[in-house]
C-alpha cells in the first residue's frame, strides 16, 4: 500500500531536468572550446603565414634590386677602383678567373630562385585547380566504371541472344 500512496518528488524531477540541461549545456561549452581552440589556430597559423609572406616579399624586393643592378655591379666587378688596378699575383690569375665563373653562375641560380619564389604566391590557386581535377576525374572513373558495367551486361544479353 505504502508504494501505491507514494507519489514522485518534482524536486527529483526537477533534479533530473536540471542535470539533462546541465549535460547540453557541458556539451555546448565542450563544442564551442573545440570550435574556438581550431579557430585560434587557424588564426595563428594565417599570422605566421602572413609574416613568412611579409619577409619572402621583401627578399623578393631585394634580390629584384639586386638582379637590376646586375649589369652595373658586372661593370664595377671589371673596372678598377679609383682607375688603378690592384696588382694580383700570376700564381692567382687562375682562380680569379674561377671566382668569376662561379659568380656568373651564382647569379643565374639565383635567376632560377627568384622565379621559385615569385611562383609562391600563386601555389594555394594551383592546388585548389589540381584539387578539382582530381574531383573532375574521380566522377570521369565513376561514370566510366558505369559505363563498363553497362557495356559488360550488353555483352553478354548478345551472348544470350545469338546462344539461343
Amino acid at each position: 500500500t505504502l508504494d501505491l500512496t507514494r507519489r514522485k518528488d518534482p524536486c527529483f524531477v526537477k533534479f533530473s531536468e536540471m542535470e539533462k540541461m546541465a549535460n547540453i549545456q557541458a556539451e555546448i561549452n565542450e563544442k564551442l572550446w573545440s570550435c574556438f581552440s581550431r579557430i585560434i589556430v587557424l588564426t595563428l597559423q594565417l599570422y605566421f603565414i602572413g609574416k613568412k609572406c611579409e619577409i619572402l616579399q621583401d627578399m623578393n624586393r631585394h634580390l629584384e634590386a639586386v638582379l637590376k643592378e646586375k649589369r652595373a655591379l658586372r661593370k664595377r666587378l671589371l673596372t678598377p677602383r679609383c682607375q688603378e688596378s690592384l696588382p694580383i699575383e700570376a700564381t692567382f690569375h687562375k682562380y680569379v678567373v674561377e671566382l668569376l665563373s662561379e659568380a656568373v653562375t651564382f647569379i643565374e641560380k639565383l635567376e632560377s630562385h627568384l622565379q621559385t619564389v615569385r611562383s609562391i604566391p600563386q601555389i594555394p590557386t594551383t592546388m585548389k585547380n589540381m584539387d578539382i581535377a582530381l574531383s573532375k576525374t574521380e566522377v570521369l572513373v565513376m561514370e566510366l566504371e558505369a559505363l563498363t558495367d553497362e557495356i559488360l551486361d550488353w555483352r553478354e544479353l548478345q551472348k544470350e541472344v545469338y546462344s539461343d
